[in-house]
């Protein structure tokens, strides 16, 4: 499981933790920052830095409360900066009883593990033969050196950290079945105790200070409800400083002055990036390097927010003193000399995480897109989480950052889309008073429309002939009475159930249908075709409204006396057409003839004229 991980719900993107983030392992993605595994060296800034509280480190609780509940030993590793987070406590006799209360069947302090590892430091130092080391106590410095000094890797001391060194005491002490739980204000140490096994100095958890101040509240566990205990063997001597600057080392009592030492001890994220650098690029720095990434152990990511570093470093210190006054200088003696023989030495490898260095056309395409092509732009406000524009360019090339992180660049974007926006409005206005102008004249034309159709519907009901429009599928879509009242009582019942027979079918009301699906087929209208109906004669004329779509249809009961009236004059009218045409033709004809005939007589007479 990572151990630092994103909550995306919690996330404003302020930016704050790519600012504090000393391996750029942080980048913005899917609109909250995320934390990138394989770059992260566990230094918990970010955790401490922000706001939201939406970053979070690796939870251990639940797994150390099922430990606690199994049928093993189960030993808690204390680290001694415990004593400046829990300055709430008075005695921390009740404060190891508090430890036990929870299940732990043995307490003990990191603090002789150090004591431990600072003879192997002096025995190092002593013997260093012009090769300076790295200081390997701080888990933060180990994995910062792996990835991004592969460089520096062979300058890392050798040697273990004070936590893996009392683990290695406690199991050859409590035996090497025991259970180990790290109390630490460290976060990185709970991935960095994974690379030791059970012949190693083997941990099964760390928990950090706020989760077992957690642990405490579940359990109500308080000062006043345990009894006095002390801490298990093997004790301390003074390796309880060894969470603030200078202290393991007095703990072996090396020289640290600056006249006759050779080691520069110094703390916090600035002076550690810093003194890195220093180490690997000059040539003058021929010191050992002393190291905490935080400002001591005391003001770790896994301690109570909040915390001020003076008093807590004076928490400390005094809790050592007070240790001193009970001292047993030759049982410590004893026990130095009993665990001296472990091999506390650790080795490290290369994990060369660093990015490709950009080129300088590369950064300079991305400052001219960002409007920064002027050195004097470039300065930065540091909104985006890098210290300078340039630096930004950089992250951009190397694809951890995006340009909406730049203030610059988003107020440049707001300001284009707010003008693109306020002409979009514009354009909607317009729009819409043509909508509306479009809308009034479409409800208009509805109007009119409406109108034209009850007018046409109006008097289609009073034309005294039969009237019935049908579409494709011949269901009709409106009749009036006359066509109705023509079909009889049967019809006449149904239109009063369906009004203007609508989507009634049409093949279930007339026989002569087939004219109008002939009609819907071909679009030729048929006019005036005479066809039975009962004992009646109907004369039927079937029309093309919407070629194929929709027709009407025209019928006339020739029975009726009005109808017959007009009928029998259309008809005498087309006979008398029919017989003039037909005198005409005649008339034509005889006309012919006589002129011929009168052409032969004449001719006669002539001849005969003639010959007299």
């Amino acid at each position: 499981m990572q151990l630092i991980k994103t909550n995306k719900d919690k996330c404003n993107l302020s930016y704050t933790c790519i600012r504090v983030c000393p391996a750029k392992a942080i980048k913005i993605e899917d609109n909250h920052a995320h934390i990138i595994a394989n770059r992260c060296i566990g230094c918990g800034n970010c955790v401490s830095i922000c706001a939201q509280d939406a970053i979070e480190y690796r939870n251990e609780e639940d797994y150390v409360k099922e430990l606690l509940t199994r049928d093993e030993k189960v030993v808690a590793i204390c680290d001694p900066s415990i004593s400046g987070e829990f300055d709430d406590i008075n005695d921390y006799r009740h404060f190891v009883g508090m430890i036990r209360e929870l299940g732990f069947d043995y307490v003990v302090e990191a603090a002789f593990g150090a004591d431990l590892v600072a003879f192997k430091y002096k025995e190092l130092f002593n013997n260093f033969q012009g090769k300076y080391y790295l200081s390997t106590k701080c888990p933060v410095l180990v994995n910062h050196v792996e990835r991004y000094y592969p460089d520096l890797v062979e300058n890392l001391a050798p040697i273990v950290n004070p936590i893996i060194a009392m683990a290695k005491v406690v199991r050859e002490k409590y035996g090497e079945d025991v259970k180990v739980v790290s109390l630490s204000p460290c976060v990185a140490s709970k991935d960095d105790v994974k690379y030791f096994n059970k012949s190693d100095g083997e941990i099964q958890a760390v928990l950090s200070f706020i989760e077992l101040r957690k642990l405490f509240k579940e359990s109500g566990i308080t000062e006043k409800k345990v009894e006095f205990s002390e801490f298990d063997p093997p004790f301390a001597r003074i390796g309880g400083l060894f969470p603030v600057s200078h202290g393991l080392f007095q703990a072996a009592e090396i020289d640290n002055s600056m006249l006759r030492g050779n080691i520069i001890s110094t703390e916090g994220r600035n002076n550690f990036l810093r003194s890195l650098e220093e180490f690997q690029s000059s040539s003058n720095l021929n010191q050992h390097l002393d190291l905490f990434y935080c400002d001591g152990c005391i003001m770790g990511p896994g301690t109570s927010k909040g915390g001020r570093k003076f008093s807590r470093r004076s928490q400390v210190v005094q809790y050592v003193r007070k240790r001193l006054n009970t001292f047993d200088e030759k049982q410590w003696q004893k026990e130095i000399d009993t665990y001296s023989h472990m091999d506390l030495s650790r080795t490290f490898k290369v994990k060369d995480m660093r990015l490709p260095i950009p080129t300088e056309e590369e950064v300079q395409a991305v400052l001219n897109e960002m409007g920064k092509s002027k050195i004097e732009d470039q300065l930065g406000c540091g909104s985006c989480g890098y210290e300078t524009c340039r630096k930004f360019a950089e992250a951009k090339v190397q694809g951890i950052a995006k340009f909406e992180q730049c203030s610059s660049v988003t107020i440049k974007n707001m300001n284009a889309y707010i003008k693109k926006l306020g002409e979009t409005n514009e354009k909607l206005t317009q729009t819409k008073i043509a909508l509306k102008e479009s809308e009034s004249k479409a409800k208009e034309e509805h109007r009119l429309a409406v109108e034209a159709s009850e007018t046409v519907s109006a008097m289609l009901q009073k034309l005294p002939t039969g009237v019935v429009i049908v579409d494709e599928n011949l269901k009709i879509i409106e009749s009036n009475n006359s066509f109705v009242n023509l079909l009889g009582e049967e019809t006449k019942l149904l239109n009063e159930i369906i009004p203007g027979l609508v989507d009634a079918d049409l093949s279930k009301v007339i026989p002569f249908h087939r004219l109008f699906s002939t009609v819907l087929m071909n679009g030729e209208d048929i006019l005036k075709k005479d066809v039975h109906f009962g004992s009646r004669l109907f004369n039927v004329s079937v029309f093309t409204i919407k070629k194929n779509k929709v027709v009407g249809g025209i019928i006339r009961d020739l029975f009726a006396p009005e109808v017959r009236k007009e009928e029998v004059i259309d008809r005498a009218r087309d006979v008398i057409k029919e017989n003039l045409q037909t005198v005409q033709q005649i008339a034509f004809l005889l006309g012919e003839s006589a002129s011929k005939t009168e052409k032969i007589l004449n001719s006669i007479i002539k001849s005969h004229t003639t010959d007299k």
